[in-house]
């Protein structure tokens, strides 16, 4: 029969890209999740304000027109529109087309089930697919996985945000009209009523009334549970052969029960003989369960509305069972964790001993993986409501019973990643090297067969050993039979093997050979060599398989990130763990076959980016754990510096010996050395851990130090510059020039440490300073810039942000974004001309009622001694955006008061026809002055705001206008 998965079997073929394309679109989902643009929550009142107008929710399609006849009704609403719609529209076509795929999953679902029902595929029905390994567990992978892309969708974009997306993709698309299955898409994902938060209630009939929005055949959810109750569709129950595993050899099957029951509700409800087979089978012994990457449900809860449902649960919930347990598995993780640790003591894992103790080796696995999975499930705060009393109680009794730490659980994840890791790589290397030593064993053993032919031939002399022609023809015969063991038929070579062995005992015994010690020799070393081959035959491929099903931990994917405080304790105290952690970080790598088996299966172009997004992810996470590295060399470092500056004096070039010991100061200079040697060996531990490629991804160590430190660099200096210019405008005298002095200071002791730590790390410090600061400067520019733009740039678009060294947004504390509109606003309020005028020749302002110096050129050198050329060219740049401000607010007010303003335009002509010609003296000057002034008074007040504005008004001539006389000039201005 022809191969299911064939490329020529268009029926396998066609099920198979549709739960390709499944787990892809979840991958997108995820990906989208995290960055869903803020202003679609309305969480700050400030948004709901200014976009609520253009905003909508599904209410919108009940009266489209009312709506935009609102919006068109208001000119200023009509242009934020647009501006939104520019800065928008990218990320809401992607999270539409991602909605789209999956009402597209779920129509190409039903299409395939309808062309078997009519027979498109030849001799190939429901029916049949079903009765094929393969085919089974596509279909019910089909169905379980649009189940879990429904519940992600809830999940992580809520409802509410999820209908204003997609009515602000209607609006603002052009090609809606085309789009046919725009009111299905909106039909299917239209809000629910569920919210993650914490506390939320869930919404009656949720998630069933969901799931059967868009109908399926029956039949086929029908025959799909039917299968997924009774089947093991994954034969996993052959890697667990303990009966005590079964619930764990089962979890990815009863994962896929859980999401389908929603299809076919009316099995929760009332089917309780249905629901009781099930949960014997399925959840006798546990109660969380991971549904897909680490998402957990709690059937607790989960079920709690459902009567069979509950009802079946009940024996699995009950105290004593909970109890039962929970003790059983406190005693196994510590009979095991033992274990374990004696495995990993050193030399005790030879190769001679994994041989002979694969079954035990593979037992102690079992057991360790599957403790781990049932105590991280069961003790994890996600799994469980705070507000339920029920599971409250529940998790206390587990808590208490199976006296739970999480260090130690944490300790037993680490020792037995380590283990599996050391397992595995000489499983591997014995794999490879299997046919090599099979045989050189092999060949060493006939060719003492042979010596001992010719040892018995009495040509070769060995001490008192007679003639004998029987004997040396026997050997010479054992000889042809060990070359004639064929590697290929390993079978049949076992067990030809054996009969060798046996043979060369009964030899030994029966001609009395014990006598003769080295023809004992002989014999033993050939025995040894023929138990070598029996070893090397039985390495089979299957270990490596049954190790990678039992060392699966993609039910942690979300839940390990519960231990990264203990992670980053233990590296803290001990920096060489970094190395443990290594096979940790490569255990839960495994978890990317789940969602890319089937898209390498079909060859799918989705390979390389869900690759990329699930390896970037865990890359993300081993940088989140090993950032205390970072993180303590600069607590270190911070040490040092204060050590350096406060504490020790600079040694003279020139120096008399009596005041040596005063210099010496042994004190804090062992103290800089202890602290110094601390951040070495932090820099060593991470070292240590070899470049290893975490999925797709090579994760070289040398560059996560540099990144982290890059990293916590960032942080700091821009905590530094947010918190070192905040400034209090009532402040008198203005608190700019103090405060830029403070920062300088901390900006020079975080350059100083940069370059005191770039020989202990290896690191070029000058190069990442320059590099850092100047990246935080110019994205703290571009964002205050985006003030001034239509279009603006976001996170995602920046050339300066990064998602592996992020800069830090700080809340705004006046009308300014960041710290550089805080700087350049400062500098305007207090250089206002208002207040104050400079004086061209000393390059400084002074204030002008008291006539005291305000500030001076020293200003600009402050602030590049401060934030550097980056600095000055930013201010450079938001002043050049806030000139062109100014003058389109002029040009819109000229426009508004003087050019559309019929009264004005005459009355200047007049005035200008009363003046004409210019040179000449004006005849009853007073009259036409006082007259144009009175009717055209409105428009002083404006343009005098404008032109103070501008920079010419800023620099006043000393010789013309002299200092003392400025006040009454200013007022003669206004005149």
């Amino acid at each position: 029969m022809l191969d299911f998965l064939a490329e020529n079997n268009l029926c396998g073929q066609a099920i198979l890209r549709i739960v390709s394309c499944g787990n892809a679109i979840i991958a997108e989902l995820l990906r989208l999740s995290e960055f869903i643009p803020a202003v679609f929550r309305f969480k700050d009142r400030a948004d709901l304000q200014k976009y609520g107008d253009i905003i909508f929710d599904f209410s919108y399609f009940k009266g489209p027109e009312l709506w935009e006849s609102k919006l068109e009704a208001k000119p200023e609403l009509q242009d934020l529109d647009e501006e939104f719609r520019e800065n928008h529209i990218e990320i809401v076509t992607r999270f539409y087309l991602a909605f789209q795929s999956v009402h597209k999953y779920i129509v190409d679902l039903n299409r395939y089930l309808d062309d078997l029902n009519e027979g498109v595929y030849i001799q190939q029905t429901l029916e049949t697919v079903l009765l094929n390994e393969d085919g089974k567990q596509l279909l019910c992978e089909a169905l379980y996985l649009y189940g879990v892309m429904l519940l992600v969708i809830d999940q992580k974009i809520e409802g509410e945000v999820r209908e204003r997306m997609l009515v602000s993709y209607y609006r603002y698309s052009a090609a809606r009209s085309a789009d046919s299955n725009m009111d299905d898409i909106c039909k299917l994902l239209r809000s629910t009523g569920y919210s993650s938060q914490p506390g939320a209630k869930r919404p009656p009939n949720y998630p069933e009334s969901y799931f059967r929005r868009v109908p399926i055949n029956e039949a086929f959810i029908s025959m799909v549970i039917g299968r997924l109750r009774s089947d093991d569709i994954y034969n996993q129950v052959s890697a667990y052969p303990l009966p005590e595993h079964r619930s764990t050899a089962l979890a990815t099957q009863a994962a896929m029960l859980y999401v389908t029951l929603y299809f076919e509700p009316a099995i929760l409800h009332t089917h309780q003989a249905k629901m009781r087979e099930i949960v014997d089978k399925y959840f006798p012994d546990n109660w969380v369960i991971s549904i897909y990457m680490g998402i957990t449900v709690n059937l607790a809860d989960a079920w709690d509305p459902y009567k069979a449902a509950k009802t079946a649960l009940n024996n699995t919930l009950d105290l004593s069972n909970v109890r039962e347990q929970s003790s059983r598995y406190a005693t196994v993780s510590e009979r095991v964790h033992t274990q374990v640790q004696q495995f990993l003591k050193e030399g005790y894992l030879r190769e001679e001993m994994v041989l002979d103790n694969i079954p035990r080796l593979l037992n102690c696995l079992r057991d360790c993986n599957v403790a781990i999975r049932w105590l991280m499930l069961h003790t994890a705060d996600s799994a469980y409501d705070p507000n339920n009393k029920r599971l409250r109680q529940i998790k206390d009794q587990i808590l208490t019973d199976s006296r739970y730490n999480p260090k130690i659980l944490f300790q037993l994840l680490l020792d037995t990643a380590q283990f599996e890791f050391i397992l595995k790589e000489m499983f591997k290397q014995m794999l490879s090297e299997k046919q090599a030593k099979w045989e050189h064993y092999k060949k060493e053993g006939s060719e003492r067969m042979t010596e001992l032919a010719d040892v018995f031939s009495g040509v070769k002399p060995l001490t008192r050993v007679e003639k004998n022609e029987n004997l040396q023809a026997w050997f010479r015969e054992i000889s042809k039979q060990i070359l004639s063991l064929n590697y290929d038929d390993s079978t049949a070579a076992g067990r030809k093997t054996v009969q060798l062995i046996q043979a060369l005992e009964e030899v030994q015994e029966f001609h009395q050979l014990e006598s003769n010690l080295q023809v004992c020799q002989f014999l033993a070393d050939t025995r040894k060599f023929l138990h070598q081959m029996i070893r090397t035959i039985n390495i089979k491929e299957e270990v490596l398989i049954t190790m990678q099903i039992v060392g699966d931990l993609s039910f942690a994917w979300q839940l390990i990130d519960s231990f990264t405080s203990i992670m980053q304790e233990s590296i803290r105290v001990s920096p060489s763990m970094v190395t443990k952690l290594r096979a940790t970080f490569l255990k839960l790598a495994s978890a990317l076959d789940l969602p890319l088996l089937r898209i390498n299966q079909a060859n799918s172009p989705d390979l390389l980016s869900v690759s990329q997004y699930y390896s970037g992810e865990l890359v993300s996470y081993v940088r989140k754990v090993l950032q205390i590295i970072p993180e303590s060399m600069f607590t270190s470092l911070l040490k040092i510096i204060k050590l350096q500056t406060h504490d020790i004096i600079e040694v003279p070039t020139r120096l008399d010996k009596d005041k040596l010991r005063d210099y010496a100061q042994l004190g804090p200079r062992y103290e800089v050395a202890k602290l110094t040697h601390a951040i070495s060996i932090f820099t060593e531990g991470i070292l240590m851990m070899k470049t290893t490629l975490v999925g797709i991804i090579k994760v070289d160590p040398k560059q996560l130090l540099e990144d982290g430190i890059r990293k916590e660099l960032v942080k700091r200096v821009a905590f530094a510059l947010h918190k070192g210019l905040i400034f209090n405008p009532r402040a008198k005298p203005s608190e700019l020039m103090p405060k830029l002095k403070e920062l300088g200071a901390t900006m020079d002791g975080f350059h100083r440490s940069f370059e005191y730590i770039q020989d202990y790390v290896n690191i070029y410090g000058l190069k990442i300073w320059q590099e850092e600061v100047s990246r935080i400067i110019n994205y703290n520019v571009e964002q205050e810039c985006n003030n001034f733009l239509r279009t603006k740039i976001q996170d995602w678009q920046s050339m300066y942000q990064s998602t592996h060294i992020p800069i830090p947004k700080f809340t705004p504390v006046d009308e300014s974004v960041t710290f550089i509109g805080r700087l350049c606003r400062e500098i305007l309020r207090i250089t206002d001309p208002k207040m104050t005028c400079h004086i061209d020749q000393l390059n400084t302002w002074y204030d002008m009622k008291t006539h005291q110096e305000v500030t001076s050129s020293r200003l600009f050198s402050e602030i590049q001694t401060t934030l550097g050329t980056f600095g000055l060219n930013g201010l450079d740049r938001l002043l050049c955006f806030m000139i062109v401000k100014e003058l389109q607010n002029f040009l819109s007010m000229f426009q508004k008061i003087i050019l559309r303003d019929r009264t004005v335009q005459d009355t200047l002509k007049t005035l200008m026809n009363a003046v004409s010609p210019l040179k000449s003296i004006v005849a009853n000057s007073n009259k036409i002055y006082l007259s144009a002034i009175a009717k055209t008074q409105k428009i002083w007040t404006a343009y005098l705001e404008a032109i103070m504005k501008g920079s010419p008004s800023r620099y006043r001539s000393p010789l013309s206008r002299p200092f003392t006389s400025l006040p009454q000039r200013r007022q003669h201005t206004l005149v």
